[in-house]
């Protein structure tokens, strides 16, 4: 899972002013960092309820988002804020992936996973390079997401 869009809900990160919506402004990286350093994205109910599920279930839960390691801290605290207090791996993404697309970070990454032992059975995700590539699981569950796409 992605926590971006998937268990935490990304908002304008300038307080009201919008930053990015259904293409009227250009995407702002610093914009949109600074507010990610905020640690204050809310969560997505229904992930989390499923978050809680899977939990029961015994199932492994491994985030994967293209947030940079340096955003590991306010990622984590973010995340056990609003409810998600157990996982068994957060990847970040990493200086190594300079320059890569979003799809060859998470089928990289993906493809670790199963090498180390894990099966993905499940991966959800609101962009395509979220849940297309390698070792995609099997199930893919593409969510919906109005603010922004990922070519």
């Amino acid at each position: 899972m992605d926590p971006e869009e998937r268990v935490l809900k990304s908002q304008s990160p300038s307080k009201g002013r919008v930053v990015f919506f259904y293409r009227t402004e250009l995407y702002n990286s610093t914009a949109f960092n600074t507010w990610v350093l905020e640690g204050t994205a809310p969560v997505l109910p229904e992930s989390l309820k499923l978050y809680k599920k899977l939990l029961k279930l015994g199932v492994k839960v491994v985030f994967i988002t293209g947030r940079g390691e340096d955003q590991r801290n306010v990622t984590t605290s973010n995340l056990k804020n609003v409810g998600y207090h157990t996982w068994e791996k957060l990847v970040l993404k990493g200086s190594t992936y300079s320059g890569n697309t979003s799809y060859v970070y998470k089928s990289t990454e993906r493809t670790k996973l199963v090498k180390n032992g894990f099966r993905i059975i499940g991966n959800i995700g609101d962009q395509w390079s979220d849940i297309l590539g390698t070792n995609v699981g099997n199930r893919t569950f593409k969510l919906p997401d109005p603010m922004y796409y990922i070519s």
